[in-house]
């Protein structure tokens, strides 16, 4: 293999002696040869397994001759709207345009269309119309049925259909496109490719199957909210390689959509030859004048330790995606990477991150998924941890050791989270004590989401009871290391379950603690997960309940506004919260009131709401939060 980019014109495949491409990769993002971009590692696959691949960037869509500059690929185009879903790229949960775009060139917006996979496989379609399609990523990949849309507010169909394409090799893809390329390549049809594990095609009959699910038809789910929930119940408990059954979903006579089985989740060894390919870790050499690519910047000085994740939060795709079951690294695979980018001209001694979906997971939860796959109707932290579970942070504390005594190395910091409720499950204070002592900068941040019981049990989040003692124990530890170190809170508001007054409740709890958190998630209803579910059906499609969602924008509004009760701009939305609430004892002068009379509010504008101090890190008392 020679180190350098995949080739992106013509003449790059010339200085190869290439004549065509095997694949040419089409992709929503910049081109930026990182292990951490979805596109990077699928082309680097192909590559190590003998495929030449060439990669067309963010294709002007309204050109057809954008998706031609790389000729007539030798077997099919691959084609992905990105790392994230180009309608999240796009779009606020209020529906309105992002000013920027952090996998553009210079965080330039408008460089890739809505519904990006669509658009481009459309595009292809026009000038290669029997050439095979494979779609990807995290757009098509929870997409791969019907869905519920939310920037359209309607069920879509599976993004086959709509695309055009001729399959989707959905989750991570490693496997499947492996072996849809050896397919391709010895002859067969891409329209026969209907056995590998880990796609999705078309059928015209069901003739040809066994032991397979037939889910609601795409009719059904796009006028029955009931036969949505149910239907999506059927495949959220089907996402294991090794208990999933073939579900079906019908679209109309002699036509079918037909989801395999999950692939199996890499090895060990597989994980550490994927990240061992001859990566360039950096954005292409063409965007240098434009600025560089800005979520390079986020993640090149971070080392990726595990996939997957057990902890199956409900407003979380994780599950649709790269499935339950941990998958990891070994040390040497990572101490090797991080050895590479001590010698980057930019490095600073500083390791951003050290994990994954979540840093502490090192090992799946339990010995039994390995061979019996993960539990079909129970969950290994909710409500509460499973007995089964094996809870050890033995073999991360292992690695942060490690990686800490590299040369160059100053500080390894820990940013994709943590796990408090599975931290709270360990009984050895070790973990804990290194984080502190070596791994936080100041501020922990941690996700408890909410505080009310109500709301926490249909996000999937522990009980608050919870988060507190895990506040207490973090407290105490820190006193033991000398250091004086806070917790940041990530909450999210309008979640399913949540009423003006569980809203008040969590506005109540920010008030008591003194904190005034400068960013609030607002629940984003995107496809694949159970809180999306919930959003457009009103049910919880594992037990059928009927669930309260605050869907307006300005039901919305309020209770956003609710939990950043202190910003003046916010007076109004917050008042009107309170009264709907009927709270009005929490207008007034007494310090638990959340704001003034209107009156006094507008003469004290710029006294204390507001001011900055209230939001630094070190006023909050109680659970030495922010």
């Amino acid at each position: 293999m020679t180190t350098d980019f995949l080739p992106i014109s013509k003449e790059d495949m010339k200085k190869r002696g290439w004549d065509a491409c095997d694949f040419v990769y089409v992709i929503g993002d910049a081109y930026v040869d990182h292990p951490s971009f979805g596109h990077a590692i699928i082309s680097r696959t192909l590559e190590a397994f003998g495929y030449k691949v060439g990669i067309i960037a963010q294709p002007d869509w309204k050109k057809k001759e954008s998706v031609t500059v790389l000729g007539k690929p030798r077997l099919g185009f691959l084609v992905s709207g990105g790392n994230m879903d180009s309608m999240v790229n796009h779009y606020t949960v209020a529906h309105k345009r992002r000013h920027q775009d952090a996998y553009s060139p210079g965080g330039a917006y408008g460089l890739r269309p809505d519904y990006a996979t669509i658009v481009y496989c459309n595009l292809i379609k026009q000038t290669y119309k029997d050439t095979p399609i494979i779609i990807g990523g995290i757009e098509a990949s929870l997409r791969r049925l019907g869905h519920y849309d939310y920037w359209s507010d309607k069920v879509k169909h599976s993004i086959l259909i709509d695309s055009g394409a001729d399959l989707i090799s959905y989750g991570m893809g490693e496997h499947s496109i492996v072996e849809i390329a050896d397919a391709l390549d010895s002859g067969i049809a891409v329209s026969d490719i209907t056995f590998i594990k880990g796609t999705v095609y078309k059928a015209k009959n069901t003739e040809n199957l066994y032991d397979y699910i037939e889910l609601p038809s795409f009719d059904e789910i796009a006028s029955d909210k009931t036969a949505f929930a149910k239907s999506f119940h059927v495949q959220y408990t089907n996402t294991d390689s090794i208990t999933a059954k073939t579900l079906v979903e019908k679209y109309k006579e002699k036509l079918y959509v037909v989801q395999n089985p999950p692939a199996a989740p890499l090895t060990t060894e597989e994980m550490d030859r994927i990240y061992e390919y001859p990566y360039m870790r950096d954005f292409h050499p063409v965007y240098e004048k434009q600025g560089g690519i800005p979520a390079l910047s986020e993640i090149k000085f971070s080392l990726t330790s595990n996939r997957g994740c057990f902890g199956s939060c409900n407003f979380c795709a994780l599950t649709f995606h790269e499935g339950r079951v941990v998958q990891v690294r070994s040390h040497e695979s990572i101490l090797n990477e991080a050895k590479k980018m001590t010698e980057d001209k930019d490095f600073k001694g500083y390791i951003h991150d050290v994990g994954g979906p979540t840093a502490d997971f090192r090992h799946p939860s339990c010995k039994k998924q390995l061979t019996k796959g993960v539990c079909a109707n129970r969950q290994c932290l909710f409500p509460k941890p499973c007995p089964n579970m094996t809870v050890s942070h033995k073999d991360y504390v292992e690695l942060l050791r490690k990686l800490r005594k590299l040369p160059k190395v100053r500080k390894v910091f820990i940013r994709s989270g943590i796990r408090f409720d599975y931290c709270m499950a360990d009984a050895d204070d070790a973990f804990l004590k290194e984080l502190c002592e070596y791994h936080v900068s100041g501020q922990l941040r941690t996700a408890p989401e909410h505080v009310s019981e109500n709301v926490l049990r249909r996000m999937g989040k522990p009980g608050n009871d919870v988060y507190q003692s895990f506040l207490a124990r973090y407290e105490r530890i820190n006193k033991k290391t000398g250091k004086e170190q806070y917790v940041v809170p990530y909450l999210m508001s309008s979640h399913p379950g949540s009423t003006m007054k569980e809203a008040v409740e969590l506005a109540e709890y920010v008030r008591d603690i003194g904190y005034m958190p400068e960013q609030v998630q607002d629940f984003y209803p995107t496809p694949g997960t159970i809180s999306t579910c919930m959003y457009y059906t009103g049910l919880d499609p594992r037990t059928m309940e009927e669930v309260y969602v605050p869907r307006s924008f300005k039901e919305k509004a309020m209770q956003r506004a609710l939990i950043q009760y202190k910003k003046p701009e916010n007076y109004e939305l917050v008042k009107e919260a309170l009264l709907t609430a009927g709270r009005s004892d929490l207008i007034g002068f007494d310090k638990k009131c959340l704001i003034p009379p209107r009156k006094l509010h507008a003469s004290t504008k710029n006294s204390n709401h507001g001011n900055k101090k209230e939001t630094s890190a070190k006023t909050g008392k109680k659970g030495k939060q922010k």
